[in-house]
């Protein structure tokens, strides 16, 4: 199994051996624990818990405390959950680094987006406005019309408004990992990752790549 928990510090570039940069987002990875394996006979479902990030114990409640002493494990902040497939096993209580990726991977990164806050159309889905010109005073940025008149004389569910932007679970597909960095705990993959610096992420593999590899039989 390949996957992580880690924090994105920010964003920058490397340099290739032909001296190309490479813009880069350096992820905090690690390290992570097992927390808990949960199986098909017992759960209904085959999946693993990982926990990151150490703090105080008195910033955990007493159900996360105990659940993290039954594999004698440290007070952890974040604890997130991933499907195992069929064919990957794990045990409780194992410490996961950084160093199980490589220079070449392909990964999934899943975060939450930044905020925006209420929106309107043109921002929040890149609608085009109004005129600008032939006596047009307060429409530059309106959506117009939202749907007929008498019939079906409604709004359909899922019209395109204005609202609430961002601060959703985002998937960055298919990023390739451009640096491992052990003695550091840092991830440096290839382009931009969903959420603010600081945010929390989860690094996976690929999910199309990996598929396309088990195709191939490989």
């Amino acid at each position: 199994m390949k996957a992580i928990l880690g924090k994105k510090a920010g964003m920058t570039q490397i340099f290739d051996e032909h001296g190309e940069a490479i813009p880069v987002t350096l992820i905090e990875a690690g390290p992570c624990y097992v927390t808990q394996v949960k199986t098909i006979e017992r759960d209904g479902y085959r999946s693993v818990q990982l926990g990151f990030e150490e703090v105080k114990p008195q910033r955990l409640s007493g159900g996360e405390k105990g659940h993290l002493a039954l594999n004698d494990l440290p007070p952890l902040r974040h604890l997130r959950e991933l499907r195992l497939r069929q064919d990957e096993d794990i045990e409780e209580g194992r410490r996961i680094l950084v160093d199980i990726f490589e220079v070449g991977d392909q990964v999934d990164i899943v975060g939450i987006s930044k905020g925006r806050g209420f929106a309107g159309v043109v921002k929040r889905y890149g609608f085009k406005g109004g005129p600008k010109t032939h006596g047009q005073s307060d429409r530059l940025r309106a959506p117009g019309s939202i749907g007929a008149g008498s019939s079906p004389g409604r709004v359909w569910k899922g019209q395109r408004m204005p609202g609430r932007m961002g601060g959703v679970r985002v998937t960055a597909q298919d990023l390739r990992v451009e640096m491992v960095d052990p003695a550091r705990n840092l991830l440096a993959v290839h382009g931009s990752v969903p959420g603010a610096r600081g945010g929390l992420v989860m690094v996976k593999q690929a999910r199309k790549s990996g598929e396309l590899a088990r195709q191939r039989g490989e």
